[in-house]
């Protein structure tokens, strides 16, 4: 399981680094974002769908609006945002109306409004986050103190863990993986900024790591609380001990959006 994990890592992440790294002749860092964001909604949606809620999302449509949000920083249009919310909105409730069965309709609308703001909206901020000014550094950065909560979580959590963080969520995770997780987030967060040479002191480099960390670690404990409530271990079997396109996003969609605030909040 171990050995499939770090594989699986090694492999994807000269990809990753590359599509962070490179924007042009194409927007490859978008591109790759919406291909998984893309395979994410749909393990979300058919996740749902199989799920004992009796809730049948709109696949197809959930789809196509995660993508169109993960693309939408690069549509220059005062009200793009609006326009995709309206329509992530209007759409499936005429789409439930115009079902044959219409039974748990409004359930189908909730989960397909959902997954296309969970994955869509909140993945797009690594897009936003990208085209600002040292917006390659800052995705590095934030990439970075995300891995290494995970990482670190996992390990000291696997060797010294006693107490349950969350047990009614996922019995595996410990409080001492957590702090080790926020402990190494500090540790890389101090890294990153001294190597990309990020314009906020070290001091400030310390409680960003910490709050990165910390909601990191938040979003992994809500999409195990999803799987929990589906009734599923992984939400798929696409990557050798990491699970599915969904598993592996889960830290990812909340430690992006508390980057692209922060720098666009008090960074400038």
């Amino acid at each position: 399981m171990l050995k499939n994990r770090i594989l699986t890592a090694v492999l994807l992440l000269p990809i990753l680094i590359a599509a962070v790294w490179f924007d042009t002749p194409l927007p490859w860092l978008t591109i790759a974002v919406a291909v998984w964001g893309g395979l994410s909604a749909l393990e979300f949606h058919k996740t749902v769908a199989a799920s004992g809620s009796k809730a049948v999302p709109f696949t197809i449509f959930g789809i196509i609006m995660t993508v169109i949000f993960i693309f939408s920083p690069h549509l220059d249009f005062a009200y793009m945002l609006p326009i995709l919310l309206t329509i992530a909105i209007i759409f499936p409730s005429v789409g439930m109306i115009l079902r044959r069965n219409k039974d748990n309709g409004f359930l189908s609308w909730i989960w397909t409004l959902a997954g296309i703001l969970y994955i869509g909206w909140l993945l797009s901020h690594y897009i936003s986050l990208r085209e600002l000014e040292m917006g390659r550094e800052w995705v590095f950065y934030a990439l970075a103190v995300t891995f290494a909560t995970d990482t670190f979580a996992y390990f000291i959590g696997k060797t010294w863990g006693r107490h349950k963080l969350a047990p009614d969520i996922s019995p595996k995770k410990t409080i001492e993986g957590a702090v080790g997780g926020v402990l190494g987030a500090v540790v890389i967060s101090v890294l990153a900024v001294w190597l990309f040479a990020l314009p906020i002191n070290y001091g400030i480099a310390v409680l960003l790591g910490i709050v990165v960390s910390i909601f990191g670690q938040v979003g992994d404990l809500f999409e195990s609380l999803f799987k929990r409530n589906m009734g599923i271990k992984d939400s798929g079997k696409s990557l050798p001990g990491h699970g599915g396109f969904l598993d592996r996003i889960d830290s990812i969609v909340f430690t992006g959006v508390v980057v692209y605030y922060y720098v666009v909040l008090f960074v400038g």
